[in-house]
């Protein structure tokens, strides 16, 4: 078995010949350094922290940095002038209240993007392949557009649809132009096997929102292959830690993310114990964070890699559900073979699902194995057969609407 590309990605950038544990904490000790270095020259929002530290361990005496200080402090964050700001990431919408969250990159933190993701995708697509690309397309430098330069410089052929076709849409293009890989959401493309049926797709790589397990083998059973789950967030430069071909967790790019799991107080767990996952951003250049709680939940596994890589790798990442778990929702229906999509709003005491299925499913049924996880609520199922014309029912992460 091949080692996870991200190693020898890694040693191209630190310009090394082979990677270990001494080396990877050597490497992010001088980075973390040189960054408190920066912050106390800088005079911004990190000023007050120490201006280098002698251990990694010393690293969890330092105070959290919060959604709340991102969004009001981010102007405070940057460390580069602004005429250096290549693209800026805000979670502003229609509906949001308070101060948003921004981020900034500078073109390195965009290239160090790219070049993650060519290691993972790397894993599943060659050159010659076809991928659809069914994240978002928002202009130059976002997400999809990343992922298809990625794509590009693999020497395969990127197709840029996005999220919001219709299933008879997709199904033409499997068709016509026959991809053999997909890079999208989770039940974005088990809808997509469902209705449309595998095709010419051999293999995919799936970000963007919890994969839960009646999911992941789902989708797995369909295409015949296993799955390439991803982890990144806006905070960590869109791209944060890619799967092997061992499947056995997801690797961190540890020469740009330093990354902590703690407990509710805050305090550090070993490996294999599940907590908050806390990340400083050692390699971004515009906008770098120290100790940020990301909100999402998971455990380092302990040991090395069985592909040989000795990079920390995350298991599976979900965040702590507030009221109902959409992810336990979504595990426990979309077991069913016939189901397409659901969609869930919260009416009162009630929990209405939307449902897109290939055959009639019995709404009681539904009810049935949601009933554990609903807390009294009563459910209301709407469900109505699959058309070429339906799409997804979420564009972007499946969440609990009102």
């Amino acid at each position: 078995m091949e080692r996870s590309r991200l190693d020898a990605l890694i040693c191209e950038q630190e310009r090394l010949s082979s990677l270990d544990r001494v080396t990877i904490e050597a490497i992010q000790l001088d980075r973390l350094n040189r960054l408190l270095a920066r912050e106390k020259a800088r005079g911004g929002f990190y000023r007050g922290l120490p201006e280098r530290l002698g251990r990694l361990a010393e690293l969890r005496l330092l105070p959290f940095t919060t959604d709340e200080d991102l969004a009001l402090h981010a102007r405070e964050m940057l460390l580069c002038s602004q005429s250096a700001v290549q693209r800026v990431l805000s979670d502003a919408t229609s509906g949001t209240t308070g101060a948003a969250k921004r981020v900034f990159y500078t073109e390195a933190d965009l290239e160090n993007t790219v070049r993650l993701y060519m290691a993972g995708l790397g894993e599943l697509i060659f050159p010659g392949s076809v991928t659809m690309i069914c994240f978002p397309f928002s202009g130059p430098f976002g997400l999809g557009e990343l992922i298809a330069e990625a794509i590009t410089r693999l020497g395969a052929r990127a197709l840029k649809l996005g999220p919001s076709l219709s299933y008879g849409e997709y199904r033409e293009i499997l068709k016509r132009e026959r991809p053999d890989s997909f890079v999208g959401m989770p039940i974005q493309l088990l809808s997509l096997l469902r209705v449309c049926g595998r095709g010419s797709l051999r293999r995919a790589l799936v970000s963007g929102d919890a994969c839960p397990d009646s999911v992941l083998h789902a989708c797995e059973g369909l295409l015949g292959s296993r799955l390439f789950p991803h982890y990144g967030s806006r905070e960590m430069g869109m791209a944060g830690a890619i799967t092997c071909p061992a499947h056995a967790g997801m690797h961190l790019r540890e020469n740009h993310v330093l990354a902590e799991i703690v407990n509710e107080n805050g305090e550090p767990l070993p490996p294999g114990e599940t907590g908050e996952l806390v990340i400083t951003t050692i390699g971004m250049e515009a906008l770098p964070l120290i100790r940020y709680r990301t909100g999402d939940y998971t455990r380092a596994l302990p040991g090395p890699c069985p592909c040989g890589s000795v990079t920390l790798r995350l298991d599976t990442i979900r965040r702590r559900p507030v009221g109902l778990d959409v992810p336990a929702l979504d595990d426990a229906l979309f077991a069913l073979d016939g189901l397409v999509d659901c969609r869930y709003r919260l009416a009162g005491d009630t929990l209405v699902i939307d449902a897109l299925t290939l055959v009639p499913l019995d709404g009681e049924e539904l009810a049935q194995r949601l009933h554990p996880l609903l807390n009294g609520l009563s459910v209301s199922v709407r469900a109505s057969r699959a058309l070429p014309e339906d799409r997804c029912l979420y564009a972007g992460k499946r969440c609990l609407l009102t």
